[in-house]
């Protein structure tokens, strides 16, 4: 079997899509010896921020010497990065000998019809919490797909757990109020196990404490129990802020992601380490803390991929991180002419995706789609609309746009996560864009 093939089989489960619910992943994970009862995990949910918070945590826990598995979602640059130890993504060959472990056991499971039609994302985590046991890493640092509570990932035994963020996404399958999302996400609590909050407003906070107060599990609230305290933006790139918890403050730590929110990020990063460093009798060092950050990457979030011209990409891919991103663009680049070339999926709201990106001063946008399931259709927007430009094949728009380009000029390409990563994968390719990290 060749690595293609090994993709090319999780992909064919699509056709199940989002299915909520234990049962196959339970089934799955039974047959093979049940190992997400062999892996300490640190679970983290949210709306938005897990991916940027688990890249902090997971850098900071490997500058501690500590040996750590990640689970994320979608991958960016290669389909292996979503299940990696130490930040190196599964070799082929291991990949392969999961396909072709659960292939079998699949195809069995198949046949009986109260668990038939496991999903692409049941089988990776599967393969994931199979991964880490088998190679008895420390400690596993795993993203929520969708939701909490009925997530394949929601069979972990977790040590810590973490929620990020509470906005409006997936409202079809996790409630139509923020209050009923929290609670999908809160799903996440464990008896006794600690867990953090991000910024979250009042009303999902509450659903998010009274859950944890049900299951006697302490919670650690941004703003409480450990502060954030931006301080301005870093003279390169990044922000500087300082942290204080209960153990007390470390001053002008400095992440390497533009924008306000990924301080926020950081916070419930270094919360979860300082917890996880009292329940494993490590040292809660500064020095850790601050070179665990530096080194931390998280490509399509606010990433410079040029500075000349002037390249941004950010996945924004609902209006919650919308709204954080044009916050960004308007304190960041007030003084430049904005460019955005912009695609989604039509499962998102993309009218108000679309209207919190108008309100950007000196703002033209690109709108165009890509090869994708459910990806924008452009036949719905009215060419006489002279907010936005509508772009058939991104590539010769983004082509375009960069042969336009001047030095008081920015080209931010947001929007779905899969957009973006395929034309950031064009952009490195061609060679002429100078990746910054």
């Amino acid at each position: 079997m060749t690595i293609e093939e090994a993709i090319a089989w999780i992909h064919s489960r699509k056709k199940f899509g989002s299915r909520p619910g234990l049962d196959r992943i339970q089934a799955l994970l039974n047959r093979v010896d049940n190992p997400e009862k062999k892996v300490p995990v640190i679970h983290v949910a949210g709306t938005n921020g897990k991916g940027s918070t688990v890249a902090y945590l997971r850098s900071i826990l490997i500058e501690a010497g500590v040996t750590v598995g990640s689970f994320t979602s979608p991958y960016i640059e290669e389909f292996n990065e979503r299940i990696a130890i130490d930040a190196k993504p599964i070799l082929d060959s291991a990949l392969i000998h999961y396909v072709q472990k659960y292939q079998s056991i699949v195809a069995e499971l198949d046949k009986e019809p109260s668990i038939s039609g496991i999903t692409e994302f049941e089988i990776l985590t599967a393969i994931m919490l199979d991964y880490f046991a088998d190679e008895k890493i420390d400690v596993a640092i795993v993203e929520v797909g969708l939701g909490g509570l009925l997530d394949s990932t929601n069979v972990v035994e977790p040590i810590l757990t973490a929620i990020t963020t509470i906005g409006y996404d997936h409202m079809e399958i996790l409630g139509d109020t923020l209050n009923e999302i929290a609670q999908q996400k809160a799903g996440i609590i464990k008896k006794n196990v600690p867990i953090v909050t991000g910024k979250i407003t009042k009303g999902p906070l509450i659903e998010i404490v009274e859950k944890a107060a049900a299951e006697t599990a302490k919670v650690y609230r941004f703003g409480e129990e450990y502060q954030v305290d931006y301080l301005r933006p870093d003279t390169i790139w990044g922000e500087l802020f300082n942290f204080t918890d209960h153990a007390g403050k470390l001053s002008s730590l400095k992440v390497p992601l533009l924008g306000r929110h990924q301080v926020e990020n950081a916070g419930v990063a270094i919360e979860l380490f300082h917890l996880y460093c009292e329940q494993q009798g490590l040292p809660f060092e500064e020095k850790i803390i601050q070179r665990g950050l530096s080194k931390a990457q998280w490509p399509a979030r606010m990433e410079k991929i040029s500075d000349e011209p002037l390249i941004v990409m950010d996945g924004a891919h609902n209006g919650h991180a919308i709204k954080r991103l044009v916050e960004n663009v308007k304190r960041e680049f007030r003084d430049y002419n904005i460019k955005i070339l912009f695609s989604a999926l039509e499962t998102k709201d993309i009218d108000q995706m679309l209207a919190l990106l108008s309100e950007i001063p000196n703002v033209q946008i690109y709108l165009t789609t890509f090869e994708y399931p459910n990806a924008l259709d452009l036949s719905r927007f009215d060419k006489a609309d002279s907010r936005f430009e509508v772009v058939s094949l991104w590539q010769f728009g983004l082509g375009e746009l960069l042969e336009d380009m001047g030095s008081d000029d920015l080209l931010l390409i947001t929007g779905s996560l899969y957009f973006v990563s395929e034309v950031r994968q064009l952009l490195l390719n061609l060679g002429g864009t100078n990746e910054k990290s």
